[in-house]
């Protein structure tokens, strides 16, 4: 904005106050800016500091994905980019197969939203309903499925590097 106005380092710094190095360091970003050097700036080259600052525009947050087929499973990607926090929405159906129990890498904590999951984890088996949670290491053997009588929908956060999550498992006695 400085040279876009013809304005040189030696006249913006007597406008402001601030030294020729401090301006020049700002600009190559060598320094981060704070409101006590903006403010002056903004008033010797008279506009806004949100114009020197340029504020972010805000993009569409909705996350537009399709639902795809997976081993009889609908799964809808709920986050946009892979990255090491991945969201679904999984509709598994009623099928009464028998449980395979695998292991991976990573770190999962599943939601019911409606239906009943039945979790092998180990040796636990559990059947979990609307509006409870389990989370588990994936290293440890597991397998989940619909516990029959209809299909269920749940949420599924899953970390390849074995993040925590906020909700810890626990098994019904």
């Amino acid at each position: 904005m400085r040279t876009q106005r013809d304005i040189t380092l030696t006249a913006l710094a007597e406008a402001t106050g601030i030294s020729k190095s401090t301006l020049s360091r700002l600009e190559s970003g060598g320094r981060r800016p704070s409101l006590e050097l903006l403010l002056p700036i903004a008033v010797a080259l008279q506009v806004p500091v949100d114009e020197l600052i340029g504020t972010l525009r805000v993009a569409d947050p909705r996350v537009h994905t399709s639902p795809r087929r997976v081993d009889g499973r609908t799964v809808l990607p709920l986050t946009r980019h892979p990255g090491p926090l991945q969201a679904f929405k999984l509709t598994i159906p009623a099928t009464q197969t028998e449980p395979r129990l695998v292991t991976h890498d990573g770190y999962e904590w599943l939601y019911v939203m409606s239906g009943r999951l039945r979790l092998r984890l180990a040796e636990h088996d559990l059947v979990l309903g609307p509006g409870e949670a389990a989370e588990f290491d994936t290293r440890v053997p597991h397998w989940f499925g619909s516990a029959g009588g209809g299909p269920v929908e749940i949420l599924s956060l899953f970390g390849r590097q074995g993040e925590r999550m906020h909700v810890r498992a626990r098994s019904r006695r």
